[in-house]
């Protein structure tokens, strides 16, 4: 993964004031997204989607079969499965890249959203707690947290600040809930950010946390509304 990231590009509507970059699960590309980038453009047409497409590598947990992947699985389901360290750095090395090519093109870090589902999702949590730029939010859907012995010790300085939106199926059998609620009691426990915000609160800094009864891994009308609402507040649109 020493190469550049290969991405979908979704242009804004309008003046390009912001961007989001949004990281697809195991097996899929970053064209699975784009019905949700098209979806939200009518209401937020300042913001470019940048969607990467996963290297295809090995998957253990799924017999070797290669497919498109951020890092390897050596367990699904499992709470505290082993984890492929090298693969996730490497990743969060990938989407900082990503991140630093929004930069130089006149976009602040604070004007930029990293969000994901699954695997995407882990990453882009290590990717904002580590990351050395204050982001302008995170985005965490049938999520966990990677690395969670390991990364106290990477925390950047304004993790505490960071609004977050965290969404979960309560049905999810491939990220159990369990392990959803395990990984936001370590950063609640260890890394001391508020696991408990309410929406109106979010913008100062911690998880805003959603549980949706029915839902498995994936996502729903319910979740993506909660989400554009939240992606709006953090990504206002530039008088």
């Amino acid at each position: 993964m020493a190469a550049a990231l290969k991405v979908l590009t979704i242009a804004p509507r309008a003046k390009h004031t912001a961007t989001i970059v949004f990281i697809h699960g195991l097996g899929d590309t970053g064209y699975g997204w784009k019905s949700v980038a098209d979806m939200f453009a009518a209401e937020m047409p300042h913001v470019k989607w940048v969607l990467p497409h996963a290297p295809k590598i090995p998957i253990t947990a799924n017999g070797g079969m290669v497919m498109p992947g951020w890092f390897d699985v050596f367990q699904f389901g499992a709470i505290d499965a082993r984890e492929d360290e090298p693969g996730m750095l490497r990743t969060v090395h990938a989407i900082n890249q990503l991140i630093t090519e929004e930069v130089d093109a006149g976009i602040p870090a604070n004007r930029i959203v990293v969000g994901g589902f699954s695997q995407g999702a882990g990453i882009s949590l290590l990717t904002g707690l580590t990351t050395e730029r204050r982001l302008a939010g995170l985005a965490v859907l049938s999520g966990f947290l990677p690395l969670n012995k390991k990364v106290k010790s990477m925390l950047n300085d304004h993790a505490k600040k960071l609004p977050i939106f965290w969404g979960h199926g309560k049905l999810d059998t491939m990220v159990l809930f369990d392990r959803a609620t395990a990984s936001l009691e370590v950063i609640k426990s260890n890394l001391g950010l508020n696991t408990l915000v309410s929406p109106d609160k979010v913008l100062e800094g911690g998880i805003e946390f959603h549980a949706y009864d029915g839902l498995t891994h994936s996502v729903d009308d319910r979740e993506l509304e909660d989400l554009k609402t939240f992606l709006k507040k953090v990504l206002p649109a530039e008088n």
